[in-house]
């Protein structure tokens, strides 16, 4: 089962890289979205209805794409006779595939750097996709600083999230005993689950919602360690990258109190973290006016910088992506050596 886990990653990273995201119409996220809107409209905004939508919107999404990888493999193996195990690594994939996203978010931060030196407007307007903030009176700085923070935090929401959510499922399954089919499709659901939490938070967590509570408190535990294992991947990544005068970075360790310090400046518990990391690998401040600036004593992100913090969090990803395929495939043949059973199928 770890090979197939890990080989599903390894399928949902390069239909991501391929293709970006599904069309609107056939992405499952969006017809998530689409459900929480109704909810939103539907439910009394009251605390136990955000904790009824936050207890069984993850729970049913992620039940759903369990069952589509089950479904699948129930198919194969009865119209096929085989390749079960193949067709549920194929549905894992498209599974982890569509709960995560990458590529288009770099594209989109790319533009808006590229255009906040030469249509600022128009860099303004696109920048809504990537960040919530008014940005009608950003400068030009600004917007890249925007740009630049929303694309290290959805390193941490639309990929290392989801990613760790699969590979969690995939070792308690295979920990459990679970043959490959029932792994994956367990691997599929945390993935699911972990999604669906985030995009709760993302339309439901407002503070000015009674309703919205359960779902960020929810998520702000889900993301814990993802935006941490984010800023550790951003750190690793800047370590590797020269300054503009050839000179390496310092160590993880020397680094990572400045880190720490940035990161509680933000009112989130986690978002904070990969934030602060990019702007410490680019030795620049990123400051929303009015709610926060991280590393205040440095200058603000001009193109050069913000291109290389596209850089950086796309090079992140890929090391998010292949770590946790290496883990994976790893830990999981070892696990039954460590139970002393051996009946864990590979």
């Amino acid at each position: 089962m770890s090979l197939a886990a890990a080989s599903a990653i390894a399928l949902a990273a390069a239909a991501d890289r391929a293709f970006g995201e599904p069309p609107t119409r056939f992405h499952p996220v969006a017809w998530l979205g689409r459900l929480v809107e109704w909810l939103d409209a539907s439910v009394p905004d009251t605390r136990l209805a955000g904790v009824g939508i936050a207890a069984g919107t993850p729970t049913g999404f992620g039940l759903a794409l369990a069952g589509v990888v089950l479904a699948g493999a129930a198919a194969a193996r009865v119209t096929v006779g085989s390749g079960d195990g193949v067709t549920a690594t194929v549905l894992a994939a498209a599974a982890l595939f569509v709960c995560s996203s990458h590529r288009m978010l770099l594209a989109v931060t790319r533009d808006v750097v590229a255009l906040s030196a030469s249509d600022v407007e128009e860099a303004r307007g696109e920048l809504r996709a990537l960040a919530g903030r008014d940005a009608s009176d950003l400068s030009p700085a600004h917007v890249r600083s925007a740009a630049v923070e929303s694309a290290a935090e959805n390193l941490a929401d639309g990929l290392v999230a989801p990613l760790m959510g699969f590979a969690v499922g995939a070792l308690a399954a295979g920990g459990l005993g679970l043959a490959t089919v029932e792994g994956l499709s367990v691997a599929a659901g945390v993935a699911g689950w972990v999604k669906a939490v985030n995009t709760l938070d993302s339309m439901l967590g407002y503070r000015h919602r009674i309703a919205g509570w359960a779902p960020a408190r929810l998520d702000d535990a889900v993301m814990w360690l993802p935006a941490r294992a984010s800023a550790v991947l951003l750190l690793a990544v800047g370590r590797l990258t020269p300054q503009q005068h050839g000179r390496r970075r310092g160590s993880l360790r020397a680094v990572w109190p400045s880190v720490r310090r940035a990161a509680g400046v933000p009112a989130s518990p986690n978002s904070g973290w990969p934030m602060a990391s990019i702007g410490a690998v680019l030795d620049c401040q990123l400051e929303k006016p009015g709610a926060y600036s991280l590393h205040a004593d440095r200058p603000l992100p001009t193109v050069e910088v913000a291109q290389a913090g596209v850089r950086v969090v796309s090079r992140a990803g890929l090391l998010g992506i292949g770590t946790a395929s290496v883990v994976v495939a790893g830990i999981g043949r070892a696990v039954p050596r460590l139970g002393g059973s051996g009946v864990v199928p590979a």
